[in-house]
């Protein structure tokens, strides 16, 4: 097995095809699939099945990719930190839908972007957020957890070697159009809810109310929309009367005055937190990013609980 064999399957997994992964690898299609053929020979395990849409891994391919990707992530930050280059700054964060985590990654670009550097910040489904940084695909995840989804988020997080660190706790909230028939109340209930039209981040394979980012999701509902870029909620919210329930972390440059927060009678607590691998240190980009977030908590008044074990 080699260095370049590894970097071959990402690249077969990234693009879903040999022909294309092969010209982003400038080589030619029958040397990549050898190499291909060969690094499953070596280690007797079938890495892709060719289904409808391209090549696609299977479970295995899925575990092997994992620890592909931390090798082909640690030689590149070898390689920056000491091949004597001027050293590219690089730094991923994946997320659940939050205005205040763009915000504060806004705010690390910003003081700490410099003129050489590729950030990503990744506004994902909560399985893939924990897949992503259990691969080293994000140095940081941003997640939610409450009381009914706690027990499996914790126990699916051990078994991936993942550390969960609270942020802050916040009660959730109704974010509502300013001109919504319940904006002006002290707070709502979901029987007041019911006859709106609920907006919530589609999960995928995993749209369990375990994973959903919205407390209640498992509940009957008359009128949902799924959605997965975070954009198109403030659409539904100021067009149809829709509603989305989140934390009530909402920076007002962000949206103005259009969309508010209205306190949700719930009866649960939402704690937000980050994760992170807990086989890797921090870099200096990890420890500022969470910094900015705990001043975005701080400056909402927003409490930080205790850690649990």
């Amino acid at each position: 097995m080699t260095f370049q064999q590894l970097k071959y399957a990402l690249a077969v997994a990234k693009y879903g095809s040999v022909s294309l992964a092969a010209r982003q690898l400038f080589i030619s299609q029958p040397t990549l699939t050898e190499a291909i053929s060969t690094l499953e020979g070596e280690i007797q395990q079938t890495l892709f099945v060719r289904g409808a849409r391209g090549m696609k891994p299977t479970d295995e391919g899925r575990k092997f990719l994992g620890y592909a990707r931390q090798v082909v992530e640690q030689m590149r930050l070898l390689e920056d930190r000491y091949s004597g280059e001027s050293g590219k700054r690089y730094f991923s964060v994946s997320t659940q839908h939050y205005t205040f985590a763009a915000s504060a990654f806004v705010e690390l670009v910003k003081a700490h972007g410099g003129e050489d550097y590729e950030f990503s910040l990744l506004e994902e489904r909560t399985g893939k957020i924990i897949e992503n940084v259990r691969s080293l695909k994000s140095e940081i995840g941003i997640l939610y957890m409450c009381r009914s989804n706690e027990t499996v988020l914790r126990k699916l997080l051990k078994d991936s070697r993942l550390v969960f660190s609270p942020l802050f706790i916040a009660r959730p909230h109704a974010f509502l159009y300013r001109r919504h028939p319940l904006a002006k109340k002290a707070s709502v209930s979901f029987e007041e809810l019911e006859a709106f039209p609920c907006v919530t981040f589609d999960q995928g394979e995993e749209n369990s109310f375990y994973f959903a980012e919205e407390i209640g999701s498992e509940r009957p509902m008359k009128k949902r929309v799924l959605v997965t870029d975070r954009a198109a909620v403030v659409n539904f919210l100021m067009e149809v009367n829709a509603y989305i329930i989140t934390t009530g972390v909402l920076p007002s440059f962000l949206h103005g005055r259009d969309i508010i927060a209205v306190p949700l009678d719930a009866g649960e607590i939402m704690t937000v937190g980050v994760l992170r691998h807990a086989d890797r240190r921090l870099s200096e980009m990890g420890h500022a990013f969470i910094a900015s977030l705990e001043e975005t908590a701080q400056k909402m008044g927003l409490t930080k609980p205790k850690e649990k074990p």
